[in-house]
């Protein structure tokens, strides 16, 4: 007898983006972008569970929008519309990734959705197809289907798995507001660097760090070309560098360095409120 699996719990990863390059704008307005993205240990949960009918949404977090601007509605919606199948699906999100970070949250949750309505409906979808299907959605979703580090080409759709040649231990850092991928890829062009702040590609590790959003970004949102100046004047930090668009900064640890005292530091010297996860690429 065969017993048929009606509901799973996934885990989504946030990412980082340890080299990003823009190499142009396109014909069809995004950019041409090369990327270096790595998951990392900081997860969203999501419950899903099968239903008669309709998708059912929601989130512990009110911040995040619930309805078709949401990518885990759109995802869905997008699954039953290709594979014709009319039962619906009841998913609840336990954000964990702050959004509007640079962190990936919304594109990992769609893909982690994608996965598990494909394992729950036993619709067999490949990899390849998942990856289509969700590069309609956002951007990172088909990185995210890999379940790997990777370079990502094109818009980023184009992924390429690949191994660190370490794993980094990596403090995050997002103040309270957000950064609009779509507004920082639109400065891109004419934005301009402030002085005194290194855009330098870093070795670390045998890693190179660079991020071509960060002269938009840090045109309008100083504070964090001051923290990623902060940052690299802290002995225990061996490269530091803002995610995607923002609004998240990640430190790369040196060895044995102390997460708690890095924290307090920064906590009294630039922003009492800032949040902070200590994690390590995967």
């Amino acid at each position: 007898m065969t017993i048929e699996m009606s509901a799973m719990q996934v885990l989504a990863p946030a990412k980082i983006n340890l080299s990003l390059k823009i190499l142009g704008r396109r014909s069809d307005g995004f950019h041409e972008i090369e990327t270096l993205i790595a998951p990392i240990s900081l997860y969203d949960k999501i419950d899903i569970e099968r239903q008669s009918r309709w998708i059912d949404f929601s989130c512990d977090d009110p911040t995040v929008p619930s309805g078709d601007e949401n990518l885990v509605v759109r995802v869905a919606k997008a699954f039953f519309e290709k594979t014709k199948i009319s039962g619906g699906v009841g998913i609840k999100l336990h954000k964990k990734i702050p959004h509007g970070a640079g962190l990936g949250g919304g594109s990992s949750d769609a893909a982690a959705t994608l996965r598990a309505l494909n394992q729950l409906f036993k619709t067999k979808l490949s990899r390849e197809e998942l990856a289509k299907l969700g590069s309609n959605i956002g951007s990172d979703v088909s990185f995210f289907l890999f379940e790997s580090a990777a370079v990502c080409k094109g818009r980023g759709e184009i992924v390429n798995p690949t191994r660190l040649k370490t794993k980094l231990s990596i403090l995050l850092f997002k103040p309270a507001f957000l950064v609009s991928s779509a507004w920082a890829y639109s400065r891109w062009q004419d934005s301009k660097e402030i002085p005194e702040i290194s855009y330098q590609p870093q070795n670390f590790d045998g890693q190179s760090f660079r991020n071509d959003l960060e002269r938009p970004v840090f045109e309008k949102f100083v504070f964090l070309a001051q923290l990623k100046a902060w940052l690299l004047k802290q002995e225990q930090v061996g490269a530091a560098l803002m995610s995607g668009s923002g609004s998240t900064v990640f430190a790369v640890l040196r060895l044995e360095a102390d997460v708690d005292l890095l924290v307090k530091r920064a906590r009294d010297q630039l922003d009492r409120e800032i949040w902070t996860s200590a994690c390590e690429t995967r």
